[in-house]
């Protein structure tokens, strides 16, 4: 073999096994159903930017939790800050070139052990991302999208998993396997 074809394939080999690929485990993603593995997709996927303060109830195992948050989120980032009643921020979550960031002064760090700050980036992007996108990666993890110009469901098979309503002034989101729900109170006018 020629000594410069030689250090070609030589220089290509070493090229190709110093780049370090991401493989799909190493991506952001959560369970939706027990065998329903959605992969998030990144902020561009958004539907329509989103600027503005909104009021959250929550409810998980028949308690009812309260709080602020101002959400910002476009095509290159996804950021949430949570203020209690008085306006004290007590946490911030942030998703942006691949990477999720959530910090809190409030909680303690043996309960941020066990919180997984995806989740809330996926019941997002359930609520406000392309329905076409969305669509596609749900069909990718075995899961259908339904949507009107109010709601959006997720189905697996033909049980209804997740039910999103929305309306100019509140988004609610039911998760019926998981069995918690929430209703964000915000300007959502156009942005359905």
């Amino acid at each position: 073999m020629h000594p410069i074809k030689l250090i070609f394939i030589l220089f290509i080999v070493v090229s190709l096994l110093s780049c370090k690929s991401v493989s799909r485990n190493d991506i952001y993603h959560v369970y939706i159903t027990d065998n329903s593995k959605f992969i998030l997709l990144p902020p561009e996927g958004i539907e329509k930017p989103l600027d503005m303060a909104q009021f959250l109830t929550a409810e998980f195992r028949g308690k009812n939790y309260f709080l602020n948050s101002w959400v910002k989120a476009d095509e290159n980032a996804i950021e949430m800050i949570f203020f209690n009643e008085l306006g004290a921020s007590i946490g911030e979550l942030s998703y942006r070139d691949g990477t999720i960031h959530f910090s809190s002064s409030v909680f303690p760090v043996s309960i941020l052990r066990y919180f997984k700050p995806e989740y809330i980036i996926a019941d997002f992007q359930l609520c406000f991302y392309d329905p076409f996108l969305l669509g596609n990666s749900l069909t990718d993890s075995g899961l259908v999208l339904d949507t009107t110009d109010e709601s959006r469901r997720i189905l697996s098979g033909n049980e209804v998993i997740i039910e999103i309503e929305k309306t100019e002034n509140t988004v609610k989101l039911i998760n019926h396997l998981r069995g918690y729900a929430y209703i964000l109170e915000g300007d959502f006018h156009g942005i359905r």
